[in-house]
């Protein structure tokens, strides 16, 4: 450990302490969601089950609630629900990672925890750099650097990060994001033997990739994996234009299917397909657990979009992870469901069967309140069911047309409204709907459609009220939430 790396962390730990009590009291806080201790987390990073706990690290700048060197924060729990903020993963400390650690993943190999990470630098003129970087732990706590493994290729600008790596048929595989020299978002593929000699086998998918036409002029966290012999690539494109209830937010994030075939470099997939329909979704990542489960994380924010005008920004901290999701592939499409230890959160539980309303907007009794969790069985909705929460955000669902649509106030401008939206392909039949102080979560039918969000209503709204044109008849299942349990 050299001394800018002590320094680094003695400072972040300084600016924790100094802010702690304004962060603390902050009502926007959230209860089962991973957020900083101070300043910004965006991308997860290095999610991984090693001897028996689950690893979840994160992009972090601890000295402001904005962008800037990122260190690696890191959580730490044996169930997903009780979890320990551990020390700093990784800090800028050296010359290839100076300007920051940005994000990668991590593997387990010869008992020994691998990070893979991206060295960001700006040289003496200026100019980014960016590196594929190792490091290393034994103990998952404190971890050796070991440098730069992999260089920008020739034909590629500095906008090159965000490693993925796998273990393939007796090889190892890294995906990384990048962009090349005229301005195309592309996946490149690696293998290696060892884990630190790469070979570039060639770019695998991207903007006029696989009869794909202009898609984005950088793809970043590149995410692969199989489901049931159907090979996955998760991947966030940036520069897609808005089309209809598509790429609404300023970058996004989604999914194609198909066949990887590594040794020939060639990803033969389908079309791609936006993995959350809300306003704040970004970044995935997954994971295999101990129990064969394939877990996804993802940022509960967007890069460069309206940021500075969260409410948290004034109490020094933004943005949040989240809540974890098992991944299955059913009927052509990943279906994202919560994991189910979060169940081991729920308290009391209130149940009402058979409500019907008719052209007309009531209140459930008991149904409101935060944090919580909502279980919605549609019976019949013959025009229009909505949810109004908490005065804030509505969720309605319009029968005719199979709309979906999530609305709230704009962050930039309160007096206007913004909305998200798709057409769900069946009817609906169930809403499955985690409520924290700030943040709303929806899986529709399962997790065939969900909408990912942060709300920020008046703290002491908790009023849930249901709007229906025509008749709609649902049963509901409440739970109060008691939230993860962290040590900090």
């Amino acid at each position: 450990m050299n001394t800018k790396d002590e320094q680094l962390r003695a400072a972040a730990a300084a600016e924790i302490k100094k802010h702690e009590e304004k962060v603390q009291s902050d009502p926007y806080r959230l209860s089962f969601h991973h957020m900083p201790p101070v300043g910004l987390l965006n991308d997860p990073n290095g999610l991984v089950h090693w001897n028996g706990e689950y690893h979840v690290f994160y992009q972090w700048m601890p000295f402001k609630p904005g962008h800037g060197e990122k260190f690696w924060g890191h959580y730490i729990s044996k169930d997903l629900v009780n979890w320990r903020h551990e020390r700093i993963a990784l800090t800028p400390s050296e010359w290839y990672d100076k300007d920051g650690c940005y994000s990668g993943s991590a593997i387990v190999h010869n008992e020994q925890l691998y990070l893979f990470y991206t060295g960001n630098v700006f040289n003496e003129k200026g100019e980014q750099e960016e590196y594929q970087c190792l490091a290393t732990s034994s103990d998952g706590l404190y971890f050796e650097k070991e440098g730069p493994i992999i260089h920008v290729p020739e034909g590629y600008t500095s906008n090159f990060r965000d490693p993925k790596v796998w273990k393939g048929e007796g090889r190892w595989y890294l995906a990384v994001g990048a962009q090349n020299n005229d301005e195309q978002g592309k996946v490149l593929l690696y293998r290696s033997t060892d884990l630190l000699d790469w070979e570039l086998l060639g770019p695998i998918a991207g903007s006029n990739e696989n009869r794909l036409g202009d898609f984005g002029f950088m793809w970043e966290c590149p995410d692969f994996f199989r489901l049931e012999e159907q090979d996955i690539l998760i991947v966030s494109p940036q520069g897609l234009q808005q089309d209809g209830m598509k790429y609404n937010n300023t970058y996004q994030s989604g999914y194609f299917a198909g066949q990887l075939r590594e040794e020939e470099a060639s990803f033969e997939h389908g079309t791609f397909c936006e993995l959350d329909r809300g306003f704040e979704f970004y970044a995935p990542q997954t994971f295999l657990d101990n129990k064969d489960r394939r877990i996804l994380y993802g940022w509960m924010g967007v890069p460069d979009q309206n940021e500075p005008s969260h409410p948290t920004v004034v109490n020094q901290w933004i943005h949040a992870l989240t809540i974890p999701r098992v991944l299955e592939w059913t009927e052509g499409q990943l279906i994202q469901q919560p994991v189910s230890e979060l169940e081991e959160m729920r308290e009391a539980v209130l149940l009402h069967s058979e409500i019907t309303i008719s052209n007309d907007q009531k209140a459930v009794r008991g149904v409101g309140g935060k944090p919580v969790e909502l279980r919605i069985e549609i019976e019949e909705v013959e025009d229009q069911l909505a949810l109004e929460i908490f005065h804030y955000a509505s969720f309605s669902y319009k029968r005719r047309d199979g709309i979906l649509t999530l609305s709230r106030p704009q962050l930039e401008d309160k007096s206007k409204t913004e909305f998200r939206q798709t057409v769900l392909k069946e009817e609906l039949k169930e809403l499955r709907i985690f409520i924290d102080h700030s943040s709303l979560e929806i899986f529709v039918n399962g997790g065939k459609e969900v909408f990912t969000s942060r709300i920020f209503p008046q703290p002491e709204d908790e009023d849930i009220l249901f709007t229906s044109l025509g008749n709609s008849t649902f049963s509901i299942e409440k739970w109060k939430l008691s939230g993860y349990r962290t040590q900090l």
